[in-house]
Formats: structure tokens, sequence, C-alpha cells
């Protein structure tokens, strides 16, 4: 109870409280501007953030985690364009509700499910992420090894359409992650006689590279004007006790959901807000109203998409597997700041994991009472012209890595990062595995030597947990492939033309 106490009055101090405002400013913004993504957002400031006290850090980041989820809801309910993936779903009937005249109703009511996500989500974490991580502490070095793998393995099988691109893009993060000093022995590998690299790629330098100059890059390959048209007339703000009721039932059920698909790694918000809304479709009495302007669907998409921050700061927190991409981003300036996110937390700092959960419950509170006292003048922030969000994006790209360092050399692993990014993302690999690769290499390199000079190969089948987490990794792998191969039967089937009887 001392430390629950400890974290919660680390949030007393005025520095905190600005850090929280600044966090959830630059949140909201991010959120509001299509293509600049959450990732993309925490992996710019985290430069900034790596020289202050890691809950003045944590601070800035959960909080634009959180804005973001409230911001992006705008452009897609008003423009028809998901300021982050996470809002995908909104736009199915958060646009058409606009257009119907009920703009203010599907802001306010967005706003509304999201913090009931968020929160309830972030009350799992409070109570499950502690056990789960007492479980995970009689892990040896087998089990870690198997949970790495089977962590990334998620990530593999959902991040891409196609299952060998991923694996690559998963192979190509665990090798870049040999580079520098051998974790048992300490020889040099793969230096080519560069001091610089001797401690490893700069793996902040190589975040912000994939997901900021990456990003960047790319719109700026495909930039095109836009030809939604903004919905200006919001209409009546405040939903009616009919509709509030309306709402309940996609909102119990898409915050259980949301929450178990943001436990699993990689799952994000966009998988999660879209399954919610199927869901929620198929068990409505008006599923015909689904895509045309339904409350219910809104409600579905937008809970379930932010119930998964809990889901995935629970899978973080306890067992130091991102539960996402920019978990994954989360995860990287904790190691700088001497923070290994897992079991071990909970031990040596049970206070920093309270202040953890202080930071999303009030960013959460803040960032709906913005949402609601938001004006009609908001949204003109969308017709800013995009070269200026562009200019600024790259300026504190080249700033925040410098900063990491003091080292151009740094800088150069980011532009290098984010060519390599732009290329990667033109050819379909995705860049969370590699992430994933770099981040987790290391643990999953010394665990598994580890446990081979302990027990020798056996160790990986014979232990159960180990074998059971292999297993389940294996499954993920080929869950993809049987789902492809019963979709390709079922369309050779309805293909098959139907022979008449003419005797």
């Amino acid at each position: 109870m001392s430390a629950f106490a400890e974290g919660l009055s680390a949030l007393l101090d005025p520095t905190v409280a600005v850090c929280l405002l600044v966090g959830l400013l630059i949140g909201t913004l991010v959120g509001m501007f299509p293509g600049v993504t959450g990732s993309m957002a925490v992996a710019l400031a985290a430069g900034f953030t790596l020289t202050l006290d890691p809950v003045q850090g944590l601070a800035v980041l959960l909080t634009i985690y959180v804005g973001a989820n409230y911001g992006d809801r705008i452009p897609a309910i008003l423009v028809n364009t998901p300021g982050t993936p996470a809002a995908i779903a909104t736009t199915l009937d958060g646009y058409p509700l606009a257009k119907q005249g009920k703009g203010g109703l599907a802001l306010v009511s967005s706003a509304i499910v999201t913090t009931g996500g968020i929160l309830l989500s972030v009350v799992v974490f409070i109570f499950a992420a502690r056990p789960i991580a007492s479980i995970a502490l009689e892990f040896g070095p087998a089990e870690m090894f198997a949970l790495v793998v089977f962590g990334l393995t998620v990530m593999i099988s959902i991040s891409s359409r196609s299952l060998l691109k991923g694996a690559l893009a998963g192979i190509a993060g665990l090798a870049i992650a040999t580079i520098g000093r051998d974790p048992i022995t300490g020889d040099e590998r793969f230096v080519f006689g560069l001091n610089d690299l001797n401690s490893g790629l700069p793996f902040i330098a190589v975040i912000i590279g994939l997901f900021g100059i990456a990003e960047l890059f790319d719109q700026l390959l495909t930039h095109h004007p836009g030809t939604a048209q903004i919905v200006s007339s919001l209409g009546r703000w405040w939903p009616t006790r009919a509709e509030y009721k309306q709402m309940a039932r996609p909102f119990a059920l898409s915050s259980v959901l949301g929450t178990v698909v943001g436990a699993v790694p990689a799952a994000g918000g966009d998988i999660a807000g879209l399954i919610g809304w199927d869901r929620a479709k198929r068990m409505s009495k008006h599923p015909e109203k689904f895509g045309k302007g339904s409350l219910e669907g809104l409600t579905a998409a937008d809970t379930a998409s932010s119930a998964t921050l809990g889901g995935s700061l629970t899978t973080t927190m306890a067992l130091g597997v991102p539960g996402d991409s920019v978990m994954a981003v989360m995860l990287g300036s904790m190691l700088i700041w001497g923070l290994q996110p897992g079991p071990s937390m909970f031990v040596q700092r049970p206070e920093l994991v309270a202040s953890i959960a202080g930071i999303m419950i009030i960013a959460t509170v803040l960032s709906l009472g913005i949402s609601l006292v938001r004006s009609q003048g908001m949204v003109k922030i969308l017709d800013l012209p995009r070269h200026y969000i562009w200019v600024g994006i790259l300026l504190f790209c080249i700033v925040g890595t410098y900063t990491t360092s003091n080292n151009m050399y740094t800088v150069w692993v980011m532009l290098l990062s984010g060519v390599a990014g732009v290329i990667m993302k033109r050819t379909g690999f995705p860049p969370g595995p590699v992430v994933l690769g770099l981040l987790l290499g290391p643990l999953a390199e010394s665990n598994l030597r580890r446990a081979l000079l302990i027990d020798g190969p056996s160790t990986l089948v014979t232990q159960p947990i180990a074998a059971a987490l292999l297993l389940l990794a294996v499954f993920s792998l080929a869950m993809p492939l049987i789902r492809r191969a019963r979709a390709a039967r079922k369309m050779n089937t309805t293909a098959q033309p139907v022979e008449v009887d003419r005797t």
C-alpha cells in the first residue's frame, strides 16, 4: 500500500502536471491530423523525454497515447478520414451521422464511450497485471525465450497480409539486434571497426525512422488534395436517455472485447475497432442501420478500439512484450531510463506501476474534458496546409534524435531507417516485427543461451510453460495459413457452376 501511495504522490509534482498537459495537447493535435499516428508521435517525443525523470517522461508519452485516441475521432467523424488507424472503424458510422446533421452528437458520444473503454481497461490493468507478473516471475530462461518468440510470432502473423514478409521483417529485426557486443562474452559482433556500433544500433533512432520519417516520406510521395468535405453543421451535442440505453449493450460487449484484443501482442485498436463493430452488428436488433449512421456502431467501434489501451499496457508491463506499436516505442524509452518492463518491475519499482495507472486515469479524464468543451472552431485546424506539418515533423525528428546522444551518428541512423521504412511500406513489409525483434532480440538471445548452457536443448520441450508458449507460437503462425486455405476452398466451392439435369 505504501508503494501505491508513493506512486500516486509522485503525480502531485507540478512538473508532472506540466508534462501531462503538454502530452495531452500533443496527443489531441496528433490524432486530429490524418497520417500522423500515435506511434509516430510517441517515437518523436521519446527523444525529448529521455533527459526527464521516468515519471515525467511517462506522463508525456502516455498522455500522447491517450490524447491521440480522442483527437483521431474528429477527422474520422467530420472528414471521413481516420486520424490514426485506431479510428478506421469510427468512419463507418461516424461520418454518416455527421452528414445527417448529428456531428456534435457523434463527437460527444464517441468521447464518452472512449473514456469508458479506457477506464475499464485500466481497471483491468490495475487488478490483473500483478497476478500475471507474479506467474511470470517463476519463468526461467527457457520460458522467457519462449515468451519472446510467442510475442514476435503474433506480431508477424497479424501485422502483414503476407506471412512471409512479416517473418522476414522479424528476422531482420533479430539480425539487427546482434550488432554490438555479445550479451554473454562481451565480444564485438558486426561492428566493422566502428566504435559507434559497439553498443548496437540506437533503437530510438531506428524507431523514429521507421515510424516517423518513413511515414513522412510516404506522405510526401503520395500526397494529393483530400476530396472529403468537412461537415461544419454539428447539430445537437448530448445524447438523450433513450440513446444512452441504446449505447449500453454495444459498450458492454466492446469494452470486454477491446481489452482482450489489446492484451494480445501487436493487436491494436484498428483490429479491435473493426471486430467490435462487426460483433455489435451481429447482435443488434437493427443491423441494417450499421454503416448508415448507427449510434450503436459508433459506440462499438470506439469502445473496442479505446479499450485496447489498458490491455496492451497490461501485456507490456506484466510480461515485457509490447502490446502494440506505441507500447514498443514506450518500451524502448523505458530501457534507456534503465527500466525493464516485465515481472521484475512489480517487485523492484511497484510505485512506478502505480504512477502509470494514475497517469492513464488522469489523462483520460482530462481528455474527456477537452473533448466535451471543444468548439466548432477546432475543426478549422484540419484546414492547416499539410506542408507546414511535414516541416515541423522533420525538424522535431532530427532534433529529438540528436538529443538522445548529442551525436550526428544517431541522426544518420534515423534517416537511413526512414528510407528503409518507406521502402518496406511500399513493398508490404511491416515495421512492427522489425522493432520488436530489435528490442527483444537481446532478451531472447541471452535467455536462449542460458537455457542451453544450463539444461541443453531439451529444456525447451520438457519445461511445460516453455513448450506451451512455443506451441502457441507455431499456432499463431499457422492460423493465417489455415484461414486463407479455408477462404480459398469456400471461394472455389461457391464458384463451381451448378450442373442442371436436362434429362
